[in-house]
């Protein structure tokens, strides 16, 4: 099974390369993407970047840039040299920021994704931040990216349902903290399935440790592929349903 534009997004939150590239040799790039967050970039740099590429995947990198406008743009711009898929920065940076980051991106580079509201926070962490209700706070973020001409937002799938009107113009919504039926939450909060996450209007599933940490990632990946074309069949039977 293969996708023109993989729906899964594996998370490749290691130490080091050794354990990355490990587990990235028994997936296939046909079938996913992969993501390269803080603790692997941090340990190896972008030779990590190039070495996924060269195995044939497609990179989002994780960084998660918050600065001052000018910082971020320049950091946007040496993520696009590396020739990534994708890159992110933090919404709660503002609009000038935004802005900057998109300008920085050049025509035909990375897309480029806003990061909402951490799918690691509860509720009650989001309301003691000052940040008031989650899927007010992640509408209004959201909203903010769009009108910056981001590509799309990070966002709980739980709140990708409340998105739905701002998807014009290919705006993506990228879901993290996605379980497959029966995987455990781990340090996760607002997570859901891959079922759960496809029906609230999803583009893209970053999954992590339920694949990374099987006995067998590529079983694992096969499993969650199931689960994603059992989504679409419903999905399209749905859609066929006389009114």
């Amino acid at each position: 099974m293969s996708f023109e534009d993989p729906v899964i997004i594996v998370a490749l939150d290691f130490a080091g390369a050794r354990g990355a590239l490990g587990a990235a040799r028994s997936l296939n790039p046909a079938q996913c993407r992969v993501k390269v967050g803080l603790e692997l970039f941090c340990a190896e740099g972008p030779p990590v970047v190039h070495a996924l590429q060269g195995l044939g995947f497609q990179v989002f990198l994780d960084l998660k840039f918050h600065d001052i406008p000018h910082t971020v743009a320049r950091a946007c711009a040496r993520a696009a040299e590396l020739g990534v898929w994708m890159v992110n920065v933090h919404a709660l940076g503002g609009p000038r920021m935004l802005e900057a980051a998109r300008r920085a991106i050049p025509t035909g580079g990375p897309q480029l994704v806003g990061v909402t509201v951490l799918t690691s926070h509860s509720p009650e962490e989001v309301a003691a931040l000052g940040l008031g209700a989650s899927a007010e706070r992640v509408r209004s973020l959201a909203r903010s990216c769009h009108e910056a001409g981001l590509d799309g937002v990070v966002c709980s799938g739980r709140e990708a349902s409340d998105l739905q009107d701002l998807r014009t113009g290919g705006f993506v919504l990228v879901t993290p903290g996605i379980r497959p039926k029966g995987a455990a939450a781990d340090d996760q909060r607002r997570t859901q399935t891959i079922s759960e996450a496809l029906a609230s209007g999803a583009d893209y599933l970053v999954i992590g440790r339920p694949v990374t940490g099987a006995p067998d990632p590529a079983a694992a990946l096969a499993a969650c592929l199931d689960e994603v074309r059992a989504a679409g069949a419903r999905r399209a039977s749905k859609n066929q349903e006389p009114l």
